[in-house]
């Protein structure tokens, strides 16, 4: 690989504009309680976009979960099952 193809390789640092060193300067010097306010913030706007489901698709979403469970239970008591055989007639 050449050198010029080395330096523009995925994951190399790219040079910090001074717009970047002031942004991030200026995130360093918020305080503490600044930093729990603007999460919070960022929390509320984020929980404003969620969207319910339906009664008919909670429905849905429920059964669906509900056989999966059930299906992977059945597996899981046939395998138990099939091991304790298999172990009582190999040890008696």
């Amino acid at each position: 690989m050449s050198e010029t193809a080395a330096s523009a390789a995925p994951g190399a640092d790219a040079p910090r504009t001074p717009d970047s060193a002031a942004k991030s300067s200026k995130d360093a010097r918020k305080g503490l309680f600044a930093r729990i306010a603007l999460f919070c913030r960022q929390v509320v706007s984020e929980l404003k976009k969620v969207v319910r489901p339906t009664r008919s698709e909670l429905i849905t979403y429920t059964s669906v979960v509900l056989v999966f469970v059930a299906v992977v239970m059945a597996f899981v008591t046939v395998v138990d099952i099939g091991i304790g055989k298999l172990t009582l007639w190999m040890f008696g």
